[in-house]
């Protein structure tokens, strides 16, 4: 059996018991071993019990993949498992199917496509890994585009009307590369700006098998594909790329690209076109139509367990195996979601329903946080309502003035138990107001009025420190008028917004305060894009939305606030919704029922929205809850069998 050096840091004694007084040195008597199992030891140094935690319940992520703990509340040993699952995203601005992919899900795009019903679509959204803004705008517009390369060095290319333009994307604007030599649209598209694939599609009636190749300036004949097809979907760079599904018939084939020739790959196991695809050519991803998600090895398909939230075709796809985006599809859908292998199960952020008001009305105020609001006054109603984060309760009535029984479109923030109300329009004599109150929770008393009487404008702070601009006044109209609020006082700031309007959202603070789109008479079309910071002193323009809106709701901080719904140029009410980073907006999860002159409070991790008018009617009592995006650890416990 040979010599056994002691190892432990405490040495093994020829009794079995465990001793540090002679170190690591010698060897262990063979009376202590029974074959080349060490027996009757008793106890272990405390640093092999180390290496396995305890915890009473589960560690707090992020959690390494493969780690073990004992959970000492089920008496059970436990790891952190990865799982691949889909997830909502923010939708697109622009809703479409058949667009081109291009990038990562960090930093991706969505490139032309169709909308309903038959008009092609120019537009480029980017995304920046929870939602999408406008990029620039081709200047071919087309759907069945293929895509290909990176965010800021990007490649659109065919599609229809049928085409074989291409345009080449720096990450703000397309310019015009190599017209292709076959003309197609709805073919498999893959690899860089300057090293790009284009395989098969169709160019109505035929459906060519033809092969492109891309180098930054022009294509060139390549060999054909083995099974010609269109609505295929595709992966890779151009010396190892990947084709898969499509349609002449429905098929499920997929073929393999080395640079110069095709050979045939493991089959789809779900037979499909107008599919999303992702990945590399020996770690690649098929999805949707309907919604069953599929990986590849390099050699075979395996159908996994995940399933899109949404079952859709003519969907647009882009990034990994394990991290890839779906977005777009039939008819023509805004819906998008993210694919992730983690240990974390992610939940996407979304709107779900909340208590209906007891008085359904729109432009009311608004005041604290999703599970501690209220709300007073608006169309139809001077009642006070209180919300608990499930149902609302009716409180004491906003006091009458000379002028009507209640206030619209006025301004207010603050907390349930001290909140603030200034301005509006007296109803129903339509008179603008001036007057201020404060709410403690249960009453309301009057306070100090502002110094430029008007309606339709922002406000946002607390009790002690509010803020209100913008706004309606009948003596000089549409104003872009700031004043600052102590709790008793207003004083008008020297400092107006950039850009005077009315009907705006604003949040934040008095010191970090945003009023966001409106109504810019002056502007074509009226419904603003502007958003501006105020620093307690001056007003400074940030990015603008990527929509303009009017009537909607805000809420949330300068550095992470949402906008919901409202009206667009078009007239049209929305669902959509913006959230601000605070450095850019990006679309978030959409409401479920389109509306304007509704109200909010709470912030991007829980939020509020109630009441508005909807195609259904004025004062609606309807209210939506926001949850923010959360991911929870996916635990497994080992067994023995």
């Amino acid at each position: 059996m040979g010599a056994r050096t002691r190892g432990f840091a405490n040495n093994v004694l020829t009794s079995g018991k465990l001793d540090a007084t002679d170190g690591l040195t010698g060897n262990l008597a063979s009376t202590n071993f029974a074959n080349a199992t060490v027996t009757n030891i008793e106890e272990l140094p405390p640093a092999v019990g180390s290496a396995i935690s305890s915890v009473a319940g589960n560690p707090a992520a992020p959690v390494a993949e493969g780690k073990i703990w004992y959970n000492t509340n089920t008496d059970s040993f436990n790891i952190a498992a990865s799982i691949g699952a889909w997830s909502s995203a923010g939708s697109l601005s622009t809703a479409r199917r058949l667009s081109g992919g291009a990038g990562i899900v960090t930093a991706g795009l969505a490139i032309g496509g169709r909308l309903a019903p038959l008009t092609p679509s120019n537009a480029t959204e980017e995304y920046n890994g929870s939602g999408w803004s406008n990029g620039g705008n081709l200047s071919t517009a087309r759907f069945g585009v293929e895509g290909a390369g990176t965010q800021t060095a990007a490649l659109a290319f065919g599609g229809s009307p049928t085409t074989g333009a291409t345009e080449e994307y720096d990450g703000s604007s397309w310019t015009a590369g190599g017209t292709m030599g076959t003309a197609r649209y709805e073919g498999g598209g893959f690899g860089t700006q300057t090293a790009a694939v284009a395989a098969t599609g169709s160019s109505y009636p035929s459906t060519p098998a033809a092969t492109e190749e891309y180098d930054g300036t022009s294509w060139t004949a390549g060999n054909n594909v083995g099974t010609a097809r269109y609505s295929l979907a595709a992966a890779g760079i151009l010396t190892a790329g990947l084709i898969f599904g499509g349609q002449t018939p429905t098929t499920g084939a997929t073929e393999e690209y080395d640079g110069t020739n095709w050979a045939a790959g493991g089959s789809l196991n779900t037979a499909r076109a107008n599919l999303g695809g992702a990945g590399t050519q020996d770690a690649a991803l098929a999805f949707g139509s309907p919604n069953a998600t599929e990986s590849y090895d390099g050699s075979a398909w395996s159908t996994l367990p995940a399933t899109l939230v949404s079952a859709r075709d003519f969907i647009g796809g882009l990034g990994t195996q394990t991290s890839a985006l779906a977005f777009g599809g039939n008819p023509a859908l805004a819906t998008t979601e993210e694919y992730n292998v983690s240990v974390n199960i992610i939940t996407g952020a979304a709107w779900a329903s909340g208590g209906n008001l007891n008085t359904g009305r729109n432009q009311s105020t608004r005041a604290g946080t999703q599970t501690a609001a209220v709300m007073a006054g608006g169309g139809g109603s001077n009642q006070t309502e209180e919300y608990d984060g499930s149902s609302w309760t009716v409180g004491n009535a906003v006091p009458s003035s000379p002028t009507g029984p209640f206030f619209v479109s006025s301004a207010a923030d603050g907390t349930q138990t001290a909140a603030w109300f200034a301005g509006g329009t007296g109803k129903p004599s339509n008179t603008f107001q001036d007057r201020g109150l404060n709410y403690d929770g249960t009453n309301w008393t009057a306070s100090g009025s502002l110094n430029t009487t008007r309606s339709y404008l922002m406000g946002c702070g607390t009790q002690t420190a509010g803020l209100a601009a913008g706004g309606n006044s009948p003596v000089i109209g549409v104003s872009g008028a700031t004043e600052e609020y102590d709790g008793s006082t207003w004083t008008t700031s020297p400092s107006s917004m950039s850009t005077a309007r009315n009907v705006l959202q604003g949040f934040g603070t008095q010191t970090a305060g945003l009023s966001v789109g409106g109504e810019d008479p002056l502007s074509s079309p009226a419904d603003s894009r502007a958003t501006e910071e105020y620093n307690g002193t001056s007003w400074t323009s940030l990015p603008n939305l990527n929509y303009g809106r009017r009537v909607g709701a805000g809420f949330g901080t300068s550095t992470n606030g949402q906008v919901v719904a409202g009206t667009t140029p078009l007239g049209g009410m929305i669902n959509s919704t913006e959230i601000y980073d605070g450095s850019a907006w990006a679309t978030g999860a959409n409401i479920a029922t389109g509306r304007q002159w509704l109200k909010g409070t709470g912030n991007n991790t829980a939020g509020l929205v109630w009441g508005g008018e909807s195609p259904a009617g004025n004062g609606q009592p309807v209210t939506e809850e926001f949850t923010g995006e959360t991911s929870a650890l996916n635990v497994e416990s080992l067994t023995t069998s």
